[in-house]
């Protein structure tokens, strides 16, 4: 990962924006977007620029002076001026998500997000309204924080019932409150991995290395492979599997001798 992805709130919050013509005004829509305050030079109480100038040399002093006053600068079509890039978006509002290149190709990133885009359903942002609405109600029903996450894993599985590509789940989730809904049991699954290169694993590992509560494996594994699992999953050097795997996923990293 070459930089960290991070969602800032921009609402109510001074953006400098210095420059004019087509590439400024985008940035001024996505700002405004955000419910950004839109100033042409450096204030109190700024919280990021864009500098969008034609030339080289004026970006690059603009940016500068906007450093000095402790800001994180981003200047448009030049990558190695910028402390940040814009990614491309999908927005399913409060969904939002977004794909960077590190700046090295905004086609590239653009193309990503238009197949997304197909993928998605227009509601998926109902979707996340409504999980939010009943979060009491999902407590309620499932007290413990760890039955509680594997029971919403379980229900935004591929065919579960809120399925987040069903345009319609954002209407089911009082249904799926009331019924026999459970929480996903203590299940051990075996990953083979043929190499230490992560775009070796196949389509079932990834997708496994991306849902896992628990992962057990020897101390060699690459780091690049578990840098495809969750960011929460728990990480357990081992010999063997475990014999009483924890409730939820578990995954044994098997390597070749």
């Amino acid at each position: 990962m070459h930089q960290l992805p991070i969602f800032l709130n921009l609402a109510g919050r001074t953006v400098v924006l210095v420059g004019e013509g087509e590439a400024a005004d985008a940035k001024a829509r996505l700002i405004a977007r955000a419910g950004g305050r839109i100033v042409p030079a450096w204030e109190q109480g700024a919280t990021i620029a864009f500098v969008a100038l034609d030339d080289e040399a004026e970006a690059r002093a603009a940016a500068d002076a906007l450093r000095a006053h402790g800001l994180l600068v981003n200047v448009v079509d030049r990558p190695g001026l910028c402390d940040f890039t814009t990614p491309a978006i999908v927005d399913r509002a409060p969904v939002t998500i977004a794909i960077g290149t590190g700046g090295a190709s905004a086609g590239l990133a653009k193309a990503v997000r238009q197949r997304i885009e197909a993928l998605l359903p227009a509601r998926l942002g109902a979707l996340a309204s409504a999980l939010y609405a009943a979060r009491d109600a999902i407590k309620a029903r499932w007290p413990a924080a760890a039955d509680r996450r594997r029971a919403i894993d379980v229900a935004l599985a591929p065919g579960g019932p809120l399925d987040p590509l069903d345009g319609e789940a954002a209407d089911k989730i009082d249904d799926w409150l009331a019924s026999d809904a459970a929480a996903q049991p203590s299940r051990l699954e075996t990953i083979h991995l043929t190499s230490a290169d992560p775009d070796d694993l196949t389509l079932r590992a990834a997708r496994l290395l991306g849902e896992a509560d628990h992962i057990f494996h020897p101390p060699h594994v690459p780091a690049a492979i578990l840098d495809r699992a969750r960011a929460d999953a728990v990480r357990h050097i081992a010999a063997t599997p475990p014999a009483d795997p924890p409730a939820g996923l578990t995954l044994w990293l098997e390597t070749q001798a």
